[in-house]
């Protein structure tokens, strides 16, 4: 049964090496390389999120061949709004470290 009270935030959703038709939802300048679950979990944290759940142990529909991650957020704003958040504070955090 659909959960209509949460939001599923996958992984691939900010990688910059996938085009949109494998799963990226973000302009490629909104992305990072790679990304992890760790760097998500703390972008979405930073944004002022609250995590319902976490598992990295899953596969993204549209690569089934690859492991990936998501988060559940509970549902707040719109998915779009929220994953603009998210990748402003993923992209900061990247660029703070490669410095």
């Amino acid at each position: 049964m659909k959960d209509y009270e949460h939001i599923v935030i996958w992984l691939d959703y900010f990688n910059k090496n996938l085009p949109r038709t494998k799963g990226r939802k973000v302009g490629k300048e909104k992305c990072v390389f790679d990304p992890s679950l760790k760097e998500l979990s703390d972008a979405v944290k930073s944004s002022g999120f609250e995590i319902t759940e976490m598992d990295d142990k899953v596969r993204f529909p549209r690569r089934p061949y690859v492991r990936s991650g998501y988060i559940v957020l509970p549902k707040g704003s719109s998915k779009t709004k929220i994953l603009n958040k998210i990748s402003e504070n993923l992209v900061s955090k990247r660029a703070k470290q490669t410095k």
